[in-house]
């Protein structure tokens, strides 16, 4: 920074006011009587009991007590560092602070996480693991830690801690992004220290990862999405310039455990679900490969996936996922008829044997059984199955050739499919069919229907986090209009994939 520009920086009236307020604060260390400096020269049995308060002990990494012993074996270099100090800032807002606390099992107030955009890591006048003696002159302990965050929040003006320092090192800075699988409101979290400093998130959200510091509690902040292109071109080099604090969201450690409790929880009190999709959905199991599967272990104890944010670029498949009976195939054949030109359709293989006329590649590909039984032992096949003895299936290659013909790959597959397709080799955009609304429609009571539209929850339940858009099929036509325009739309402007789309 040239003199020009320090002198402009200092001109401002915030600049001024923490200038003067840092000054007294280290006048007030150094000078007054509360500052007490513990060090070599100083370690006898008065000056340590010329305060109550003063205590040389202080707070390790993962909360573990550091004891100096106050004499023997202490290391000189601490004790040279050691000392009381005295913090004090202004806060004149409703703004929090941005901290929480804890209490050690030996009854000392240390400083848990400071959250990263917040008052007091802008200020930067507290460090994680600071133990705070005083509050605006009054003692911490015996006081429950409910209480003094209830006294913080409450402050307004002047506020002073008197804090042994934590010389422990800082955490490396984390800056990566992932996308919510699950929706989360702090406010229905028993577990968060301070619903207060909780974000509230829905599936699909993207989060900036500020802080992986603890082990249960992520610091993090929604990204924001550019609004024009010179947005675009900057957060292209720096990410999301948000300037709003972190807040706190469960890790994924926490979260996974959470899930795995609840569902012991309901298989004990007999609540778990064996309805009809959880019947259907170990029959569809059977149809994929066993390997592929194995990608994707996790799938029902999801949290977050990483994600990296590209220019804008071409899906190279589109997958259609819906209830069975919820238009599908006429979407498909529909973008395939009126634009060959962009989509097509993989050519299936079979092991029957040809009818009369019908040429091979132009509707199916005829193998032998021994052939397919061949590939699908080498996982050359996306799905698979059998129908009046004769085995049907999807190949990847085909996939992979209408790719390099320029053309998106339309497939209308089961959901489990998406264990092999989400790779970068596929780069599928996700588009869910919903089930129109039955309140929309007049007069209708049909079984089927119902089936249909409960059929297409339980998927959404399951799958939604997977979904790129969903798109509520009340009219045909007006549906493949949608999907048409968000394919286009999605093709021009920035995307969040996962990371391993491209490391």
């Amino acid at each position: 920074m040239d003199e020009h520009s320090l002198r402009i920086y200092c001109a401002l009236e915030h600049m001024k006011q923490a200038l003067l307020q840092a000054h007294d604060v280290v006048a007030q260390e150094v000078y007054s009587d509360g500052s007490i400096r513990i060090g070599p020269s100083h370690i006898g049995h008065n000056t340590l009991t010329s305060d109550n308060n003063i205590d040389n002990d202080y707070s390790g990494h993962n909360g573990n007590e550091l004891n100096d012993s106050r004499g023997d074996g202490l290391n000189d270099t601490v004790c040279d560092v050691t000392r009381v100090r005295l913090v004090q800032f202004q806060r004149n807002t409703d703004e929090p602070l941005g901290i929480t606390l804890r209490m050690t099992e030996n009854k000392r107030c240390v400083v848990s996480r400071i959250l990263n955009g917040g008052m007091i890591h802008r200020q930067g006048t507290l460090h994680v693991g600071d133990e705070i003696k005083e509050i605006n002159g009054k003692p911490v302990s015996n006081h429950p830690i409910q209480y003094l965050q209830q006294m913080l929040r409450d402050a307004r003006g002047s506020i002073t801690f008197k804090i042994i320092p934590s010389y422990r090192s800082q955490p490396p800075p984390c800056d990566i992004y992932v996308k919510a699988l699950f929706n989360y409101d702090p406010k229905d979290d028993d577990l968060i220290p301070c619903a207060q400093a909780g974000i509230k998130f829905s599936i699909g959200d993207i989060l900036q990862i500020i802080s992986k510091d603890d082990h249960n509690w992520w610091q993090a902040k929604k990204a924001i999405l550019p609004k024009n292109i010179d947005e675009t071109m900057i957060n292209n080099y720096y990410g999301s310039y948000d300037n709003s604090p972190a807040g706190l969201i469960p890790s994924p450690e926490l979260q996974e455990w959470r899930i795995a409790t609840n569902a012991i929880e309901q298989a004990r009190d007999g609540n778990a679900n064996c309805g009809v999709f959880g019947r259907k959905r170990k029959v569809m199991k059977d149809k994929y490969l066993a390997k592929h599967n194995a990608v994707f272990d996790q799938l029902d104890l999801v949290t977050y996936e990483e994600v990296i944010r590209l220019p804008e670029f071409r899906r190279k498949t589109l997958v259609l996922l819906g209830a069975h009976g919820v238009g599908r195939r006429h979407i498909k054949n529909t973008l395939i008829t009126s634009q060959p030109k962009q989509f097509a359709y993989p050519i299936p293989h079979t092991t029957r044997l040809p009818k009369k006329d019908e040429e091979n590649g132009k509707n199916y590909y005829f193998v032998t059984h021994e052939e397919m039984m061949r590939d699908i032992a080498n996982n050359e096949y996306l799905e698979y199955g059998t129908h009046d003895d004769a085995m049907y299936g999807t190949k990847l290659e085909t996939i992979r050739n209408i790719n390099r013909q320029g053309l998106m790959g339309v497939l209308d597959v089961e959901p489990q499919a998406l264990k092999v397709l989400r790779t970068a080799d596929f780069a599928p955009y996700v588009v869910f069919i919903a089930a129109p609304d039955l309140s929309q429609i007049k007069g209708v009571n049909d079984e089927s229907l119902e089936r249909l539209v409960k059929e297409s929850e339980l998927l959404q339940q399951a799958y939604g986090h997977y979904f790129d858009l969903i798109i509520v099929n009340n009219d045909i036509e007006e549906t493949i209009r949608e999907l048409q325009h968000s394919i286009e739309r999605v093709s021009l402007q920035p995307q969040w994939v996962p990371v391993s789309w491209v490391y």
